[in-house]
């Protein structure tokens, strides 16, 4: 039997390659950063195993008559410690509303249990004051008099600058002299100009009137099956401060979720690219059950591609990238039915492709720490600005460039590449190709158990042959040309075959 004709060895099951993560649960308080009007609003993260919830606060009705949330109008006694007892934020002129930013402690505005930081102020005793200023408010509230009705609107999306952070109810500040900013509190919590000295009643609710909470309400779910998370500003290299956005399969984003610190944002990456990769992972194994032991589906997921071509201003496009018995596959979206795996934009034989890690960022000590604990290496050659880059040499030069969001997830796609070919090479056993050497056209053969052999196409006659552990070093200009060093085992000298 020929070596072309070798039977290859007996080829275990493939088995998905992952990290070994847990899922995870968690809530947590975030920012969600509208692009347009460069503000941000405090909103509530809770993730599950399947699914990130966005939450954002909203004030409703709990008991008593069946009123809209939506406005509400109440009447303050002004007392003579302590006056209305809140401060406000904002003002027409800086194109935001007027918020109640603090509500003070058993204090008349805090006894009526209808009113909330947040609140955006709608009208003063019957007067609109939408469109009013700052100051044009703290005038009309401190010379109301003795009791003020004011109807309040809460804004479940107002900038996080109008308010305190949450829970925080404030100390109290004299501003009653002095000119005020619509971006600091206005603190009506003094007496104002009241007419009358004697105690008042306290702005304590009436029995039959609504009772008003305010709650977290779920506002949009985002399925973490086949989800994608994005750290980039769109269409550019420039990665995202403290933020990023979660994209389900149908396209639907959170938006940009913003953190205070450094720490929250990777704990927040991490926790939900966790989930994603479990989630993945089971995809997998479903898919797997439908599927031969030879063609298996090692890895798959979510990258960025580079546009291939010298203009480096294209920005990248979102990939998703699968391993699957024989072949190396490339899709627009991921598959998700039998069908969809001939739909690839491209696909290569395994055999054929060299994987490459090119680049890391170590952006800040939490991931220098985990490329070190991932045994990555940095390349400092590339000119390219993301981190976490690798690339798929596929044949006559071309490449294929790629970007993962984290380090992790690079690590993974390197160990799968690896599992990957090695399973595919030691499947097919052996392959031969058509070359030339020192100008003759001969066959030359890579066998997996044998090595390497170099045969005459007409006459079978065997040129030279080499195992792989004779094998030092070898090179290639990344089209035609390869050089092969081999130890010869008789005379312990390197001998070199090149122009393949």
């Amino acid at each position: 039997m020929s070596v072309a004709e070798k039977q290859p060895p007996p080829v275990p099951r493939e088995r998905p390659v992952t990290l070994l993560v847990p899922t995870w649960t968690k809530t947590g308080i975030a920012l969600l950063y509208d692009e347009g009007s460069e503000n941000a609003f405090d909103i509530r993260l809770k993730l599950t195993k399947e699914i990130l919830t966005i939450q954002k606060q909203d004030v409703i009705c709990i008991s008593g008559s069946n009123h809209s949330a939506n406005h509400r109008t109440v009447t303050l006694r002004r007392q003579p410690v302590g006056g209305l007892g809140l401060s406000i934020k904002g003002g027409a002129e800086h194109k935001v509303p007027v918020v109640i930013s603090k509500i003070f402690k058993d204090q008349a505005a805090d006894q009526t249990g209808m009113l909330f930081i947040g609140d955006a102020v709608i009208q003063v005793n019957g007067i609109n004051v939408e469109k009013a200023t700052h100051e044009e408010v703290v005038h009309l509230l401190r010379n109301a008099g003795d009791e003020v009705t004011i109807t309040v609107q809460y804004l479940r999306e107002a900038p996080s600058f109008l308010k305190l952070p949450l829970g925080s109810p404030g100390p109290s500040s004299d501003h009653s002299s002095g000119a005020s900013s619509p971006l600091f509190d206005s603190g009506l919590h003094l007496n104002g100009n009241s007419t009358n000295t004697a105690p008042s009643s306290p702005s304590s609710p009436i029995a039959n009137e609504p009772k008003y909470e305010k709650r977290w309400l779920d506002a949009l779910s985002i399925p973490l099956s086949m989800a994608r998370i994005s750290r980039y500003k769109a269409g550019t290299d420039k990665l995202r401060s403290n933020a990023f956005e979660v994209l389900a399969l149908d396209g639907v984003s959170t938006g940009i979720i913003q953190f205070y610190t450094t720490q929250e944002n990777t704990d927040w990456l991490r926790a939900i690219s966790a989930n994603i990769g479990d989630l993945t992972l089971q995809n997998m194994k479903m898919a797997n059950k439908c599927c031969s032991p030879c063609d298996q589906v090692i890895h798959m997921g979510w990258v960025n591609e580079r546009p291939q071509g010298t203009d480096s201003s294209q920005p990248f496009k979102h990939k998703f990238l699968a391993l699957k018995g024989s072949s190396f596959y490339i899709f627009s979206t991921p598959p998700v039915s039998t069908l969809d795996w001939v739909r690839a934009e491209k696909i290569y034989n395994l055999c054929e492709v060299l994987f490459k890690v090119h680049k890391l960022w170590l952006a800040d000590d939490y991931w220098l720490q985990a490329n070190f604990y991932l045994g990555l290496h940095q390349d400092y050659d590339l000119e390219d600005q993301r981190p976490y880059c690798f690339s798929v040499m596929v044949g006559q030069g071309k490449s294929h460039f790629f970007n993962v969001e984290l380090g992790s997830e690079l690590a993974v796609w390197e160990k799968s590449f690896q599992r990957a070919i090695f399973m595919e090479v030691q499947r097919t056993g052996s392959k031969t190709y058509m070359c030339s050497w020192q100008g003759e056209a001969l066959c030359f053969t890579v066998d997996f158990a044998l090595g390497f052999t170099c045969f005459d196409s007409k006459t079978k006659n065997v040129l030279w042959r080499f195992k792989f552990s004779q094998l030092k070093g070898s090179s290639d200009d990344g089209k035609t040309r390869v050089k092969l060093l081999f130890q010869n085992l008789d005379t312990k000298q390197i001998e070199m075959k090149s122009n393949l």
